[in-house]
């Protein structure tokens, strides 16, 4: 069952659809040119080939390293915040559900997400994220603790790493309390949720306040014919859910915000206000017993952004909830293959908290 989902469309990448002026590029173009005129705010257009947009790209890269800095954790999120900014600005055209220029990828997406234009222009990262979007929804992420694959639907976020999920199935095989109902807050993919069936709960109500997020667990809830166990609520938080259930369980962001979110920024980093709403509408739908999980990371400590923890925050000042027990897991070392800086992550623990009414 699902609720108010019926009318849901699915977020999809600004499509330009009218006249603009922009500066248009192939090959043989200068790539210093081209990237000195998307920084000084000019919108550019690539015309013949993918592989070009992708050596603008690259040497954009290379220009905003050469006049950053990356050695720290904000410093790497400056960088890729500004080249995010400016890499908007390199546009490519699409027509009849396809890119149209040379050597570049189908997407499957284009013809769900723009049944109604025929002809629009999208910046290329937008492209590329709806390229690689397209691949893991096709191919699915093997989730190991439920044994199944997922197919997270576009602008959903989904995990790549999994030692909370598997501190979190560690956790509910020792979990002995009543299995009627559970509430999953914010959840993505559905992986929590899935967990919670698969360990013995009946029924599950899960919200978000990603439209795609909602639309993609419809899918996934359709394929493993869970209608009657799994119940999607669109909003935020608790949205309009008007029960009181045993568990609540919530994976939030785990890094602080430094500037306005949108998209799935807001699956990676969190509000000041996002945990105080949270607690203070989780008193309202838990049962007399039920028990609060919460499964969180030290990142935002050992990497240095902050020195305030919100559960901890809300354990000290709130008067709401006590802590009933704190489980960590050591997150393991990233591949040798990885191209990234992680080396931030040497002193990450993922930790799940299980709290109860004061």
């Amino acid at each position: 069952m699902t609720s108010n989902i019926e009318a849901l469309k699915p977020k999809r990448p600004h499509p330009f659809t009218s006249d603009i002026d922009l500066i248009v590029v192939n090959r043989r173009t200068d790539l210093q040119s081209i990237v000195e005129a998307l920084v000084e705010g000019e919108i550019v257009l690539v015309k013949d080939f993918y592989s070009t947009g992708l050596a603008i790209l690259a040497e954009l890269k290379n220009y905003l390293k050469a006049q950053s800095s990356e050695e720290n954790f904000k410093g790497q999120r400056d960088f890729r915040s500004m080249f995010c900014e400016i890499s908007q600005r390199l546009l490519l055209p699409l027509k009849d559900n396809k890119i149209a220029i040379r050597k570049a990828p189908q997407i499957g997406w284009l013809k769900q997400l723009y049944p109604d234009i025929s002809e629009f222009l999208l910046s290329f990262p937008d492209v590329q994220g709806l390229n690689s979007s397209w691949q893991w929804y096709e191919k699915g992420i093997m989730m190991k603790v439920i044994k199944q694959r997922l197919h997270p639907f576009y602008g959903t976020y989904f995990p790549t790493r999994f030692e909370h999920l598997e501190l979190f199935a560690n956790w509910l095989k020792n979990y002995n309390g009543q299995k009627n109902t559970a509430i999953d807050i914010g959840t993505g993919c559905g992986i929590l949720s899935f967990q919670l069936l698969e360990s013995g709960f009946k029924t599950v109500y899960a919200t978000d306040v990603n439209e795609n997020a909602i639309i993609g667990v419809d899918e996934e809830i359709k394929r493993m014919n869970l209608n009657d166990k799994l119940r999607l609520y669109y909003g935020d938080l608790f949205g309009t859910l008007d029960i009181r259930s045993e568990l609540i369980v919530f994976n939030p962001p785990w890094l602080p915000a430094s500037y306005n979110l949108s998209g799935l920024d807001k699956a990676i980093y969190y509000d000041t206000n996002l945990f105080p709403r949270f607690f203070e509408q989780a008193l309202a739908h838990l049962e007399p017993r039920g028990k609060i999980v919460l499964i969180f990371s030290n990142l935002a400590q050992s990497s240095g952004l902050t020195n305030t923890h919100p559960v901890e925050e809300e354990l000290s000042s709130g008067g709401r909830f006590k802590k009933d027990a704190l489980i960590c897991k050591k997150v393991r070392d990233a591949s040798k293959k990885t191209k990234r800086d992680l080396s931030r992550r040497k002193d990450e623990l993922v930790e799940l908290w299980v709290l109860s009414a004061v």
